[in-house]
């Protein structure tokens, strides 16, 4: 029997939508190569895993452990980052809503959350992530920085936005400047679906 592999979910909007903030191309090479090559590394590890049970063969658990870690939170987090943006006409600015009020009520104001988060994502170690969780137990949002797609991540905390600060998200567009993709990025997030993920949640 086949088992279920995982698929590279369509994008919410056309290549071109994001522009100016993210180039066509940037966003093709982003989804097409990139995240592609998540979603094509999850499921060979996944084949082989399948393959070695059914023949009774060994393999090396860590190793493939790890690097399936990697290619599904990858996945992951794309599949999110996707749906955190819309064209600059229906996003951007400073959110309504619930979450809107409780980013003023945990950070004091937007600006600061701004401030706080672009900071993590600017500063994560290598490649990674900054993200925004909520915290049920606390009743808290919190800002996470994950390393690579898998590591310093809260378990089963869930995230309602998360920023991709790996290089081959801005690459194309900005060159080195993480700083500038983060600061031009804020025009393009999409806070009904930030709002709409925290709802769910509350």
């Amino acid at each position: 029997m086949n088992k279920k592999l995982y698929e590279l979910p369509p994008l919410p909007y056309r290549l071109e939508d994001l522009e100016p903030h993210i180039s066509r191309e940037q966003l093709r090479i982003h989804y097409e190569i990139h995240h592609k090559a998540y979603v094509d590394g999850a499921n060979r590890i996944l084949q082989m895993m399948d393959k070695a049970r059914a023949e009774g063969a060994s393999f090396d658990v860590k190793a493939a452990l790890k690097l399936l870690s990697f290619n599904i939170g990858g996945h992951i987090l794309h599949t999110l980052y996707w749906h955190n943006m819309a064209p600059a006409g229906r996003a951007g600015g400073a959110p309504g809503g619930r979450i809107g009020d409780k980013i003023k009520e945990d950070f004091g104001s937007f600006d600061r959350f701004k401030n706080e988060f672009t900071e993590a994502t600017l500063t994560v170690e290598g490649s990674g992530w900054g993200a925004l969780t909520y915290c049920r137990n606390t009743n808290r949002l919190l800002i996470m920085q994950i390393e690579k797609h898998n590591v310093n991540i809260y378990p089963t905390i869930p995230i309602i936005l998360v920023i991709d600060a790996f290089e081959h998200a801005y690459y194309i567009d900005y060159k080195n400047d993480r700083k500038k993709y983060l600061d031009n990025i804020w025009n393009i997030v999409n806070w009904d679906e930030v709002d709409k993920r925290f709802t769910k949640l509350t």
